[in-house]
Order: structure tokens, then sequence, then C-alpha cells
């Protein structure tokens, strides 16, 4: 019988420690490797092939958003799920656009993460049952976005988000931390936003947008 192949990716060694506990009795299950941070946890996917990574939110160096777009644009048969300990819609919403293909919660019981493993290492997806209604409510704001703003300046609905920061006084470094996305990410947003609104700096962009109302304050 083949095993399911995992990699773990948390920066704590202690959760890593108690997943290889659980997930090294199940017979149907073979850890072939641990990581400690995005990066790490990038290249042993890109090396060993797991069929399925256990992939942690908040790590250092990558975090688990930006190694789950590193991984599946490079090996997109391996499942990936998110392993995390929020309850956010924003952090479910990047997830599934990063390409995970499973969402639960650090206080998942044994049995059902096994289950959830095998289920992703065949194809299948799972959300952990808290969180299918703020799932809806991000895809209901989604389609309210594109209702009002479609032809708001040719900006991209993540454009409009940097944007909306920005006017709200934010800095590069929290408007990546709030968004998931780089630091060097937010840049060329900016880069975009002011070339499409024909502004010169972020102050120029945010005075255009509270002027013409393309954020809400």
């Amino acid at each position: 019988m083949k095993k399911v192949k995992v990699l773990i990716a948390d920066d704590h060694a202690l959760i890593r420690a108690g997943l290889c506990r659980i997930l090294n009795t199940h017979e149907k299950i073979e850890i072939i490797g641990e990581a400690k941070d995005g990066d790490q946890a990038v290249e042993l996917a890109l090396k060993h092939r797991p069929d399925v990574v256990l992939m942690d939110i908040n790590m250092p160096g990558a975090n688990g958003i930006e190694a789950t777009r590193s991984i599946k644009r490079e090996r997109p048969e391996i499942g990936i799920i998110a392993l995390t300990i929020h309850e956010q819609g924003d952090y479910l919403f990047e997830l599934i656009k990063a390409g995970v293909s499973g969402y639960v919660l650090k206080d998942i019981s044994p049995d059902l993460l096994v289950q959830t493993i095998i289920g992703v290492s065949k194809g299948e997806s799972f959300i952990h049952s808290t969180m299918t209604s703020k799932m809806f409510s991000e895809f209901n704001r989604l389609s309210s976005f594109s209702q009002h703003h479609t032809n708001s300046r040719g900006l991209t609905r993540r454009e409009f988000d940097v944007l909306s920061l920005v006017a709200r006084g934010h800095n590069n470094r929290s408007i990546a931390k709030k968004l998931y996305i780089s630091e060097k990410t937010v840049k060329n947003h900016l880069t975009n936003i002011f070339h499409k609104l024909g502004v010169g700096d972020r102050t120029q962009a945010a005075i255009h947008a509270v002027k013409y109302r393309m954020v809400d304050l």
C-alpha cells in the first residue's frame, strides 16, 4: 500500500514534533521532512516532492501564503493544507488564491486531520466548518467590489486594497503585513497605481483616491 508522503512546515518545534508523533502512527502516512520556515518549506517541497504539505501561515522568511504560491507555481500537483490558529476570512481567501486545497485549525482532531491529508492527496478539498460562512462573506464582498469598481482607472482588486491602505496612512511594511504579501510586491503595486492614476507619489495617490471617492475611509 502506497503511503501519503507529508512535509510539515511550522516554525514551532513543539508543534512539528506533535504532528510527527500523531501522523507517524498511521499506516497510510509517511513524514518525509520538516521545515522551520517558509523558505525551507519551498526548498524541501521542490526537493522531496511530497504528496501533501501541512503549512503554517505565520513563519519567518516567506510566510505560508508566499511559500504556497512558490510551491504551486513549480509543483502544482502538490496538495497544500493550511494548518493555522486563525479563523479569519482574509487569510482563507488569500490561501485559496495561493492554491491551498485545505484550511484547518490547529485544534482539529487527529482523526480528521488524517482524513483531510488523505483526501487532499487524492485531489479533494477541505475547509474547516467554522470558516464556511466567512468564505461566503468574503466572496460576497468581492462581488460587491467588482460591481462598484469595474471602471475605476483600471486598478485591480489588489491595487484597490493597497490604495485604500495608503489613503489610511499605512506604510509599506504595514500594508504587506495586512495583505500577507512582501514589501517588494507592495512597491510593485504602488508603481502600477501611480502610473494608472497619473500621480507621482503616495500622497498624491491618496489625495486622488479620496477626491474621486475611489476608496471608503
